[in-house]
Order: C-alpha cells, then structure tokens, then sequence
C-alpha cells in the first residue's frame, strides 16, 4: 500500500502562483505514472494533469493548459503541479494519484489510478 504525501496548496489571490508536491512515502514514485486530479466542494473529482513514468510525456486538462504544468524529479521522488494565473473559482482539493503503468503511459481518468493522496486545499480569492 503506497502512501503519498501531497504539499503546497493554500490560500492566495487571483493571478497568483502556486506550486504543489506529492512525494510516495515509499520513495517509489519512478514505478508509476502520476496524476493530479482535483474536487471542489459538492462536485465530481475533475483531471488536472498526468505525466509518465520518466517524465518524459504529459498532458493537462483543456482549459487549464498554459497555466498549469506537471513536471517530476524522480531522483527526489516528488511530483509537482505548476498553477499560474490562478483564477478563483470554488475551493477545491487537489490530489495526486499514482498508477502502476507502463513507461509510456499516461492517463487522464480516475480508474486507472491505485493509490491517491490525501489531497491539500488551494482557496484563491480576493
């Protein structure tokens, strides 16, 4: 059972930047492709963004391309999501997932995910 430890959500205001961090308490992160998904209250868990094994591929969510960006360093064991130019909708809680893949998978829906985070809030508001 893999644990992962996300970091980095809080509160800024629109037009800020926030970058977030999972780490799988494991250090095991190279094993599996990644993914952040997020869910504001009173609404379905939505897909942010996803990268592969190596971090050699990724892809984010239509709309929020160009301000947000995924990225790994799988020698610190870490995942990050990049969030620029925060705009304030609901507070959501974000959250990382990991899948057991292939290293040239990449995926975008919630099924393929094993482990997940316990997530950390990001509030933007004026």
């Amino acid at each position: 059972q893999e644990q992962l430890i996300e970091s980095g959500g809080g509160l800024v205001k629109p037009g800020d930047s926030l970058k977030l961090s999972c780490t799988p308490a494991e250090r095991t992160a190279s094993q599996f492709a990644m993914g952040w998904f997020r869910q504001a209250p009173g609404q379905e868990r939505e897909f942010v963004a996803a990268i592969t094994r190596l971090g050699d591929s990724n892809t984010v969510a239509d709309g929020l391309r160009g301000r947000f960006t995924i990225s790994r360093d799988n020698a610190k064991h870490t995942i990050y999501l990049q969030m620029d130019s925060l705009k304030s909708p609901a507070p959501a809680v974000y959250s990382c997932a990991a899948a057991p893949a292939s290293y040239t998978s990449l995926y975008t829906e919630d099924p393929h995910y094993v482990y997940w985070g316990q997530g950390t809030q990001v509030t933007v508001s004026s």
